[in-house]
């Protein structure tokens, strides 16, 4: 998925912070799939990955405006 930035100097970084939140939600499905299967070391690795995904979002996003982050947060992503 795309999103626009608001103010175009940002789109960079909105790209950046919306590649992480889709890693991060594509680890995220794969991590239920394994708590589903009682597969416990894989749970436990892909919980590694969701983690650092989401910091990485989260360093991306905290370099945001509020209006930019408000709009990822907005979009069918978060």
């Amino acid at each position: 998925m795309n999103i626009t930035a608001i103010n175009p100097k940002y789109q960079s970084l909105v790209n950046r912070a919306v590649n992480w939140l889709t890693k991060y939600n594509e680890l995220d499905n794969q991590r239920n799939v394994a708590d589903s299967n009682g597969d416990d070391r894989l749970y436990a690795k892909l919980d590694k990955k969701c983690q650092n995904a989401f910091d990485k979002y989260l360093e991306y996003a905290d370099e945001l405006p509020s209006r930019e982050q408000s709009q990822i947060e907005k979009s069918e992503l978060y």
